[in-house]
């Protein structure tokens, strides 16, 4: 990676985190063409049009509606209604999708026992429609209430309704991986897209590939139903090499990619029959997710700026 490159990601990923341009993002015609290819709608219906068509290609799909950081307890009271709202719409279509949520959409920056709470009830309206609600991992600042969030929920409702997220480029990551292992939590393990020191992430993509590696060994042989989610190949062929070398059956984990990156990819693996799911996230406030799938490919920059040029 060249010094522009981390440059104009590091740019890219101070401005995801800038709530005020949210709002304003949303009215700027070239960056919503580029977030669509991102993002499969503002609206549930969007969402649940966009997973009927990856159940078709024979993917799994898990929902995400982005609202991330919220910050008063009325709006956290809108996402738990819209959770619900979608829970119930997966399943009376019985579309083959789960939900993935943010701690910091029920509260997590300002109330955690709200934040519980608010996840108590997703959770909970997941479990009497046999469902499974995914925690996003988010900044590390909120790592560990997340994961102690998880835990709680994990305790009530176990591991067949709630799991956790972990990111490879974080340097805590391994040990939280055999803990959560131990435990029977089931983990999606990604790299992960937030700007972070160097005093708890790696810095060097090598360094963050070589821990996703011991990491997803970690996963693979613990006996619990895992989440590997990733588009660099050569974490998928480390990933089936292990398992073969383990002979794991291939639905003993799944591979999990985003919206829109990577189709020829996905439809591939689900064809040699494994686990494909595919994260779909929609909704208004779409600028942090957008920016932060900005960052990982700066060269997108350039389809905005010349568009913008173009009036």
């Amino acid at each position: 990676m060249t010094a522009a490159t981390t440059l104009s990601r590091s740019a890219l990923l101070f401005l995801s985190r800038r709530d005020g341009l949210k709002e304003v993002a949303t009215r700027v015609g070239p960056l919503r063409e580029l977030a669509r290819r991102f993002i499969a709608g503002e609206t549930l219906e969007e969402a649940v049009e966009a997973v009927k068509e990856l159940n078709a290609q024979g993917l799994m799909a898990s929902f995400d509606h982005l609202n991330e950081a919220v910050r008063n307890e009325a709006e956290t009271q809108e996402e738990v209604r819209e959770y619900r709202r979608l829970l119930a719409r997966v399943d009376a279509l019985e579309v083959k999708a789960n939900v993935s949520l943010k701690l910091t959409q029920c509260g997590l920056l300002f109330d955690p026992a709200l934040a519980l709470k608010n996840a108590r009830t997703i959770v909970k309206e997941a479990a009497a429609r046999g469902s499974f609600v995914r925690v996003d991992m988010e900044q590390s600042a909120v790592t560990q209430a997340t994961l102690d969030t998880v835990r709680q929920l994990h305790s009530e409702f176990g591991e067949e309704r709630v799991g956790a997220v972990l990111q490879s480029y974080l340097r805590r990551t391994e040990t939280d991986a055999r803990a959560l292992c131990a435990e029977r939590v089931r983990i999606r393990l990604c790299k992960g897209a937030y700007l972070e020191g160097p005093e708890v992430a790696y810095q060097d993509k090598k360094d963050v590939d070589a821990h996703f590696v011991r990491v997803m060994r970690v996963l693979l042989d613990s006996g619990v139903y895992h989440g590997i989610a990733t588009h660099d190949e050569r974490m998928i062929d480390a990933t089936l090499d292990h398992a073969a070398k383990q002979r794991l059956p291939k639905s003993a984990f799944e591979f999990q990619m985003l919206y829109g990156i990577r189709r020829d990819l996905q439809v591939r693996l689900a064809k040699a029959g494994f686990p494909v799911r595919i994260y779909v996230p929609y909704g208004r406030f779409w600028y942090p997710y957008f920016m932060r799938r900005l960052a990982e490919r700066p060269a997108n920059l350039w389809f905005v700026v010349k568009n913008l040029m173009k009036g």
